[in-house]
């Protein structure tokens, strides 16, 4: 594990922001943390980077106590604007690159690379308050990978970006997790975290609900549910069903159906080949967005 975070307890005057959380992330992994506004999340990512100190708890940064100096191999994109409105783009982005150890030859150079990739390098002597939102996030993202480190934390890095560039800055997170970073990001987005993230953390109510890896997640919140597919005659498929479970949509050539829990899939399978030419059997796997949506009310009624 590049970082975990123990038993973390944050609480400001009457409200506990965190109780008790534990989060263990993967070195190499993309690591999706949500939540509801105000669950936790950004305390802990402000946490993680020594903007605040917990109250209890420990962080860990490769296997032992988490110190100062580990600041430096992460980089950190809020989602506050976090930009010298009056300064320009291109001298404000060299001021942050070098805070973060380049020389300003190197840095001069890597901007320039970045800046034309994500097409703002016209904007380099423009004043950043003629920024737009989407630009802005842009220059911020490149200031926080400029110095290649080996944790990357995003708090809502979509925000502001149009469907496009959204695209545009998934396929440059990935490219770093791929070149062996590991990525951590906050987001409301839950088909990003579909496509991107292999782990999750739900935090609602500052408290962990539910963590795990995506797949596994999506695959045990299942409820016993097929699609068939098939050539025949759906009327009498759906009747020769009807004892086995609950044929919820019927269309030409697929039927989907919710076995009862003591029957067998096989045995389903049997009985729909008796009937009909079955061409395949999906099982129906609840999307992220849905999962989260159940977690948090399951978990705010208990409380």
């Amino acid at each position: 594990m590049i970082l975990e975070a123990k038993n973390i307890v944050k609480q400001y005057a009457n409200h506990r922001a965190l109780d008790d959380v534990s989060v263990s992330i993967p070195r190499g992994s993309v690591y999706g943390l949500l939540g509801p506004n105000g669950a936790g999340k950004t305390t802990l990512i402000r946490i993680i980077n020594r903007i605040t100190a917990p109250d209890s708890g420990e962080l860990l940064f490769d296997g032992r106590a988490m110190t100062a100096d580990d600041v430096s191999r992460i980089g950190y994109l809020p989602e506050e604007r976090g930009l010298y409105k009056k300064m320009k783009v291109g001298e404000q982005a060299l001021y942050l690159s070098r805070l973060k150890g380049l020389s300003k030859a190197d840095a001069t150079a890597s901007l320039r690379k970045w800046f034309k990739k994500f097409e703002i390098l016209g904007w380099w002597d423009k004043k950043v308050e003629e920024l737009s939102k989407g630009m802005a996030q842009k220059v911020q993202f490149i200031v926080t990978v400029i110095h290649n480190p080996e944790l990357l934390i995003f708090d809502e890095p979509f925000s502001g970006f149009d469907p496009i560039n959204a695209q545009i800055l998934k396929e440059e997170i990935l490219e770093r997790a791929k070149d062996g970073a590991t990525v951590i990001f906050s987001t409301h987005n839950m088909s990003s975290v579909e496509e991107i993230c292999q782990y999750i953390t739900l935090i609602n109510k500052s408290k962990n609900v539910l963590s795990g890896e995506v797949n596994e997640i999506r695959h045990s919140f299942g409820d016993n549910s097929f699609t068939l597919g098939f050539g025949g005659d759906a009327t009498a498929l759906s009747t020769a069903l009807h004892n086995e479970g609950t044929v919820t949509e019927i269309k030409e050539g697929s039927l989907l159906i919710t076995l009862q829990k003591e029957v067998q899939t096989r045995k389903m399978i049997e009985i729909a080949n008796s009937m009909v030419d079955l061409r395949s059997v999906t099982p129906k796997i609840p999307s992220m967005n849905e999962i989260f949506i159940r977690v948090v009310e399951q978990s705010t009624n208990k409380q």
